[in-house]
């Protein structure tokens, strides 16, 4: 489904997350939509990697086998504020400082 693909846990920030990511070129991050996972995009990630793209797909944090970090009052672990600091965290960790962002659903 994802051939030419690596599965692997990378650090983001504040919750490690479970990405699966591929390719060679301009880089783009596909985020999923509630309750989903990264392989939402099991359809457009070979495209865009065939393409000569870079793509990245993890599971945010809370869902999938990304961490799901306990919660407080106000649930700033889950606000989207926190999950695209795990997401910038893990595209500046696989070495990406620039790159295009794909969203459905909660990930938009």
């Amino acid at each position: 489904m994802f051939d030419g693909f690596e599965l692997t846990r990378c650090e983001g920030d504040g919750a490690r997350l479970r990405v699966r990511h591929g390719g060679d070129g301009p880089a783009v991050l596909l985020l999923h939509g509630h309750p989903r996972t990264h392989a939402t995009w099991h359809r457009v990630a070979p495209l865009l990697f065939a393409a000569g793209h870079t793509v990245v797909c993890p599971d945010l944090r809370g869902y999938g086998r990304s961490d799901k970090p306990p919660t407080d009052p106000e649930h700033r672990p889950y606000s989207k504020r926190a999950m695209a600091g795990d997401c910038l965290a893990v595209m500046r960790r696989l070495g990406h400082e620039r790159f295009a962002v794909v969203g459905h659903d909660r990930g938009a």
